[in-house]
């Protein structure tokens, strides 16, 4: 049995809870991410996360972060980046998956962790869940999630404009270079 902590509600889960009573045997750990910028539905890099072989990913619904953080486009690649400034920006809109622990270090790896990102735990509030016809019940409308964001970057990033939402053919007018274009 695998216990999780519930942080808006105090009590332990166990996973079979935690999946609504679905089979849960041979399963692994599960931790919740959020994603904010390629690795959305529609964008350059969401592919990987319907890759099974770097693990499972299941799409819970779509968020934003609860307390504001500034999200710019940086670098020669035209990156997407959640800068660790807290209290400055916009609360993100992104989406959040449920991954096991092999999509989990997949992602560590993808992310380029902990050089090029930091994972880190925000607060994310729940704005729709997948087929769940109505709001979420108070308990669940919002979650700590798994983020990466970056900590350390050049002055000048925090001067970027800030966005809520990210998409690479945005009117920003600020394309993504993909990795097998670099």
């Amino acid at each position: 049995m695998y216990i999780f902590t519930n942080t808006t509600h105090p009590q332990l889960l166990t996973m079979e809870q935690r999946l609504g009573g679905r089979e849960t045997r041979g399963l692994c750990p599960m931790a919740d991410v959020f994603v904010y910028g390629t690795l959305k539905r529609g964008q350059p890099n969401h592919k990987v996360l319907l890759d099974g072989t770097n693990g499972c990913a299941t799409f819970q619904g779509r968020g934003h972060t609860v307390e504001p953080y500034p999200l710019v486009i940086a670098g020669e690649h035209n990156i997407p980046r959640l800068l660790n400034l807290p209290g400055r920006g916009h609360r993100v809109v992104g989406e959040i998956y449920t991954v096991d622990e092999r999509m989990l270090r997949f992602l560590d790896e993808f992310e380029g962790c902990p050089d090029m990102y930091q994972r880190m735990r925000v607060r994310v509030a729940v704005l729709e869940r997948e087929g769940a016809p109505q709001e979420p019940p108070a308990a669940e409308r919002s979650l700590q999630c798994f983020v990466y964001s970056t900590a350390t970057y050049p002055p000048e990033w925090a001067q970027l404009p800030y966005l809520d939402s990210y998409d690479s053919q945005g009117a920003h007018g600020l394309r993504y270079n993909p990795r097998e274009n670099r």
